[in-house]
Protein backbone atom coordinates (compact mmCIF):
# COMPACT_ATOMS: atom_id res chain seq x y z
CA UNK A 1 0.00 0.00 0.00
CA UNK A 2 1.41 3.38 -0.94
CA UNK A 3 1.77 6.03 1.72
CA UNK A 4 -0.96 8.14 0.04
CA UNK A 5 -3.38 5.24 0.29
CA UNK A 6 -2.33 4.54 3.87
CA UNK A 7 -2.98 8.16 4.85
CA UNK A 8 -6.34 8.03 3.09
CA UNK A 9 -7.23 4.96 5.17
CA UNK A 10 -6.15 6.78 8.36
CA UNK A 11 -8.22 9.83 7.38
CA UNK A 12 -11.28 7.65 6.82
CA UNK A 13 -10.76 5.84 10.14
CA UNK A 14 -10.48 9.09 12.10
CA UNK A 15 -13.48 10.61 10.28
CA UNK A 16 -15.55 7.51 11.02
CA UNK A 17 -14.59 7.57 14.70
CA UNK A 18 -15.53 11.25 14.96
CA UNK A 19 -18.77 10.90 13.04
CA UNK A 20 -19.99 7.68 14.70
CA UNK A 21 -19.82 9.31 18.14
CA UNK A 22 -22.25 12.01 17.03
CA UNK A 23 -25.33 9.86 17.55
CA UNK A 24 -24.45 9.60 21.24
CA UNK A 25 -23.93 13.34 21.60
CA UNK A 26 -26.90 14.46 19.53
CA UNK A 27 -29.38 11.96 21.02
CA UNK A 28 -28.37 12.82 24.60
CA UNK A 29 -27.19 9.28 25.34
CA UNK A 30 -26.90 8.65 29.09
CA UNK A 31 -23.11 8.21 29.00
CA UNK A 32 -22.61 11.31 26.88
CA UNK A 33 -24.80 13.40 29.19
CA UNK A 34 -22.93 11.99 32.22
CA UNK A 35 -19.55 12.92 30.71
CA UNK A 36 -20.55 16.48 29.89
CA UNK A 37 -22.32 16.96 33.25
CA UNK A 38 -19.17 15.76 35.01
CA UNK A 39 -16.99 18.28 33.19
CA UNK A 40 -19.60 21.04 33.57
CA UNK A 41 -20.47 21.48 29.89
CA UNK A 42 -23.89 19.85 29.57
CA UNK A 43 -25.78 20.43 27.22
CA UNK A 44 -24.06 23.19 25.23
CA UNK A 45 -20.60 21.60 25.36
CA UNK A 46 -21.98 18.25 24.24
CA UNK A 47 -23.73 19.76 21.23
CA UNK A 48 -20.88 22.18 20.47
CA UNK A 49 -18.21 19.48 20.61
CA UNK A 50 -20.43 17.28 18.45
CA UNK A 51 -20.68 19.99 15.81
CA UNK A 52 -16.89 20.53 15.91
CA UNK A 53 -16.31 16.78 15.55
CA UNK A 54 -18.63 16.70 12.53
CA UNK A 55 -16.74 19.60 10.96
CA UNK A 56 -13.37 17.96 11.69
CA UNK A 57 -14.54 14.65 10.20
CA UNK A 58 -15.68 16.37 7.01
CA UNK A 59 -12.49 18.45 6.72
CA UNK A 60 -10.37 15.29 7.02
CA UNK A 61 -12.07 13.91 3.92
CA UNK A 62 -11.53 16.98 1.72
CA UNK A 63 -7.99 16.96 0.23
CA UNK A 64 -7.36 20.71 0.58
CA UNK A 65 -8.50 20.82 4.21
CA UNK A 66 -6.89 17.68 5.62
CA UNK A 67 -4.47 19.66 7.79
CA UNK A 68 -7.31 21.75 9.25
CA UNK A 69 -9.33 18.63 10.08
CA UNK A 70 -6.33 16.94 11.67
CA UNK A 71 -5.49 20.04 13.72
CA UNK A 72 -9.08 20.45 14.89
CA UNK A 73 -9.21 16.76 15.79
CA UNK A 74 -6.00 17.03 17.83
CA UNK A 75 -7.45 19.98 19.76
CA UNK A 76 -10.81 18.31 20.43
CA UNK A 77 -9.39 14.90 21.30
CA UNK A 78 -6.56 16.46 23.29
CA UNK A 79 -9.26 18.09 25.42
CA UNK A 80 -11.07 14.76 25.78
CA UNK A 81 -7.86 13.04 26.91
CA UNK A 82 -7.20 15.84 29.39
CA UNK A 83 -10.73 15.49 30.79
CA UNK A 84 -10.24 11.73 31.17
CA UNK A 85 -6.98 12.26 33.04
CA UNK A 86 -8.26 15.04 35.31
CA UNK A 87 -12.02 14.66 35.87
CA UNK A 88 -13.49 11.52 34.32
CA UNK A 89 -10.92 8.82 34.88
CA UNK A 90 -9.77 6.22 32.36
CA UNK A 91 -12.93 4.15 32.81
CA UNK A 92 -16.27 5.88 32.37
CA UNK A 93 -19.43 4.16 33.59
CA UNK A 94 -17.97 0.66 33.27
CA UNK A 95 -16.67 0.97 29.71
CA UNK A 96 -13.31 -0.65 30.62
CA UNK A 97 -11.48 2.39 29.22
CA UNK A 98 -12.80 2.02 25.67
CA UNK A 99 -13.59 5.74 25.29
CA UNK A 100 -10.16 6.72 26.61
CA UNK A 101 -8.34 4.22 24.38
CA UNK A 102 -10.35 5.39 21.36
CA UNK A 103 -9.35 8.97 22.15
CA UNK A 104 -5.67 7.99 22.36
CA UNK A 105 -5.81 6.12 19.04
CA UNK A 106 -7.66 8.99 17.38
CA UNK A 107 -5.11 11.48 18.71
CA UNK A 108 -2.15 9.42 17.45
CA UNK A 109 -3.70 8.86 14.00
CA UNK A 110 -4.54 12.57 13.71
CA UNK A 111 -0.96 13.48 14.64
CA UNK A 112 0.33 11.14 11.92
CA UNK A 113 -2.07 12.66 9.39
CA UNK A 114 -1.06 16.22 10.33
CA UNK A 115 2.64 15.31 10.13
CA UNK A 116 2.19 13.98 6.60
CA UNK A 117 0.30 17.13 5.62
CA UNK A 118 2.64 19.62 7.29
CA UNK A 119 3.91 21.05 3.99
CA UNK A 120 0.35 21.95 2.91
CA UNK A 121 -0.18 24.31 5.86
CA UNK A 122 -0.32 27.87 4.49
CA UNK A 123 2.47 30.29 5.47
CA UNK A 124 4.43 27.88 7.68
CA UNK A 125 4.23 24.71 5.58
CA UNK A 126 7.34 25.44 3.52
CA UNK A 127 9.36 25.94 6.69
CA UNK A 128 8.37 22.56 8.17
CA UNK A 129 10.84 20.37 6.33
CA UNK A 130 11.79 17.98 9.14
Amino acid sequence: MTSRKAILVLRIIVALILIQTLRFKFTADDVSVYIFETIGLEPYGRIGIGILELIAGILLLIPKTIWIGATLTLIIIGGAILMHLTKLGIEVKGDNGVLFCTAIVTFILSAIILYTQRKTIPVIGNKLSF
